[in-house]
Order: structure tokens, then C-alpha cells, then sequence
């Protein structure tokens, strides 16, 4: 009995050798074989491979299903499909491209956020430093020139003496140099004016004292070096040729002529000269001049009549634009951004070119 037991331990019974792999078959079997399911078993495994197949094929989240544990093991890949690029954001800069996701400093060498951000600041802060060294330096020079008109004759001069005769000496030399070419100090004059009033003007619409645009005030000087200076020269003499009468109707006379004829005509210079110094078109010129024309003729009529009747009435021929251009100065801050005005409504329209001047004529 105890041979018999062991021998129907050690001979598995007709069921079990339906469900395990022979000896033969595993020995002549490189890789072993899964063992034999019963049908039921073969139909839900053959339906499990049936809903893997399909949620592959229609782009599915889930290539592998989680075991009878709830937990999933590592995912096996699915033959025939690219691995998808994992949704959270990957360090570094990651690209895209036919679904493949590549980590990595892609043009990292070409990277120009950082230094076009500091580029940029660094080019206003040399901006400033030019306009802060033009500030400075031309103060300096102004004021050197002023203190040191007696300077040959300084020798045992106090302070108080060099002061005390600073303002009539100066004079005397301005005198001086208009007898000498009086075309070219007065030019002078009229550059160094309206430069300086171009700066009041861009200070007095809020820009900083020293982020003023220079183009704008290289050319309100250039304007007012070469026409106004040597028109204004011309003129002056003339009205005195036209006008050569003592009567007390003849300054009011000079007065209504130079705020009709006169500023009509250099208005009109000083709008075209500037519109080419922008580069604008004649059509644009034209435009703002017609435009401007009538309503800055009667804007000066708020202040010029009653400046000229100093200018024609007390003033000397050879001073008078003196007198003006200091009268300018005020001119320019009362009117500073009048056609700059129109300038940068058309900027904005797009119908002009992106620099913007400012005209400070009377």
C-alpha cells in the first residue's frame, strides 16, 4: 500500500497532465511555453488582447492594464508605436516634432532675450551719458567764456571787481562782434537760441533733463542758425527801409506788418526746412503746413504785438534780434508742442515717419 501511495503521488493523475507541459516538450523547447488554459480562461485572455488592441489602435492612454493587484507594472510598449513625450514640462527647453519630445538647449548659443533686454538698457544709458557730457560741456564752455571775458586784465582784480565788470564787458564784446561781421553773430545768436529752446520745449513736455532727443534740437539749431540769424538780420533793415518815417503810427505799423507779412513768410520757411530735415514727403509737408499755418499765425498774436512794440519802439536796429531771441525762449515754452503735436498724431495714424520735431517758430 505505502509503494502504491507513493506511486499515484509520483504519476500525476489524467487531469493535471492536460494542464502541465511534459517533459519532452519543455526539453526540446528552447523558451518555455505558457501553461495550457482551460477554454473559459483562453476566451477572457483572448478578449483582453481584443480591448488592448483597440485602445492602441485609437491612440489610448493606457497601453497595459493593471494586474489583479490594482497596481501596474512597468508598461510594456506596444509593438509598431513611438513612445509619447510625458506631459509635464521637461528642465531645459524641449521641441517638439512629429510627437517625439527632445530635452535640451536647443539654440542655446542663439539666445538673445537676456542681452537685447540689456542691450537696450545700455544704449539708453549711453544716450544719457552723450547728453549729459553736450549739457555740461557746453555750460562749462558758456560760463568759462562769460567769467574770463576780462581775463588779460585779472592782475590784482578781486572777485567782487571780476564780477562787478563781467556783465559791461560782455556787452562791449557782443558789441564788438557785431560790428565786425554782424551777419555771424547773429546767426550765432539765433543757433545757440533755438537749440536751447528746443531743450526747454522737450523738458517742458516731461521728458528728463537729459533723455532730450538730440536730432530734434541738432536740427531746431540748424534751422535757427542758418535762415533765422541771417533772414531775421536782412529783414530788420528792411522794415526800416519801408517804415522810414518818425510818425507815432509807424510802430504800430512795423508791429501788424511783422505779425502778418512777416511771420507768415518765415513760419513757412521754418515748417518746410524742418519737414525735409525729417525726411518727410512733400504731400506731408504741405499738409501740416496748411494745417498749422492759420492757428500758429494767431497763436503769436498772444504775445509777439506786445514784445514788438518793444522791439520797434525802444530797441536799435543792430540789437533787436537779440531781444527777440530772448523773447524766443519764452515763445518756445508757451508754444512748445504745437506742431509737435500734429507730428505725433500722425505717427500714430502711421501716415509719417517715427522721428518727431518740434517747431518753435513765431
Amino acid at each position: 500500500m505505502a509503494a502504491a501511495a507513493v506511486a499515484t503521488v509520483a504519476s500525476p493523475s489524467p487531469a493535471s497532465r492536460r494542464l502541465l507541459p511534459s517533459s519532452s516538450s519543455s526539453s526540446a523547447s528552447a523558451a518555455p511555453s505558457l501553461p495550457r488554459l482551460p477554454r473559459p480562461a483562453r476566451r477572457l485572455r483572448g478578449a483582453l488582447r481584443l480591448i488592448s488592441a483597440t485602445a492602441a489602435a485609437a491612440g489610448g492612454e493606457a497601453d497595459v492594464l493593471p494586474g489583479p493587484g490594482g497596481e501596474a507594472e512597468a508598461p510594456v510598449p506596444v509593438p509598431g508605436r513611438l513612445e509619447e513625450p510625458l506631459e509635464e514640462p521637461l528642465g531645459g527647453s524641449q521641441l517638439d516634432i512629429g510627437g517625439l519630445a527632445f530635452q535640451g538647449d536647443v539654440g542655446g548659443g542663439f539666445g538673445g532675450g537676456g542681452a537685447g533686454s540689456g542691450g537696450g538698457d545700455g544704449n539708453k544709458a549711453l544716450d544719457r551719458g552723450i547728453n549729459t557730457a553736450i549739457v555740461l560741456g557746453a555750460s562749462t564752455y558758456a560760463l568759462t567764456k562769460l567769467l574770463t571775458v576780462d581775463q588779460d586784465y585779472w592782475h590784482g582784480w578781486t572777485i567782487f571787481e571780476i564780477l562787478r565788470y563781467m556783465p559791461e564787458h560782455n556787452w562791449s564784446a557782443y558789441e564788438e562782434a557785431l560790428k565786425a561781421n554782424p551777419v555771424l553773430a547773429k546767426m550765432m545768436i539765433s543757433g545757440v537760441v533755438y537749440s536751447l529752446g528746443d531743450w526747454i520745449a522737450q523738458c517742458y513736455e516731461g521728458k528728463p533733463i537729459f533723455d532730450f532727443d538730440r536730432a530734434r534740437m541738432f536740427r531746431s539749431g540748424l534751422v535757427g542758425f542758418t535762415l533765422h540769424g541771417s533772414l531775421s538780420h536782412y529783414y530788420y533793415h528792411v522794415c526800416e527801409a519801408l517804415f522810414p518815417f518818425k510818425d507815432w503810427w509807424v510802430v504800430p505799423a512795423k508791429v501788424a506788418f511783422d505779425q502778418t507779412i512777416w511771420s507768415a513768410i518765415w513760419n513757412s520757411i521754418y515748417f518746410v526746412v524742418l519737414g525735409f530735415l525729417r525726411f518727410e514727403s512733400p504731400t506731408t509737408i504741405y499738409s501740416e503746413l496748411k494745417s498749422t499755418f492759420l492757428p500758429m499765425l494767431t497763436a503769436g498774436w498772444k504775445l509777439w504785438p506786445f514784445a514788438h512794440l518793444i522791439t520797434y519802439g525802444v530797441i536799435p536796429v543792430e540789437q533787436r534780434l537779440l531781444w527777440v531771441d530772448c523773447v524766443e525762449l519764452i515763445w518756445v515754452t508757451i508754444l512748445s508742442t504745437y506742431s509737435n503735436e500734429k507730428s505725433e498724431a500722425r505717427n500714430s495714424d502711421g501716415t509719417s515717419t517715427p522721428d518727431v520735431s518740434m517747431d518753435n517758430s513765431r
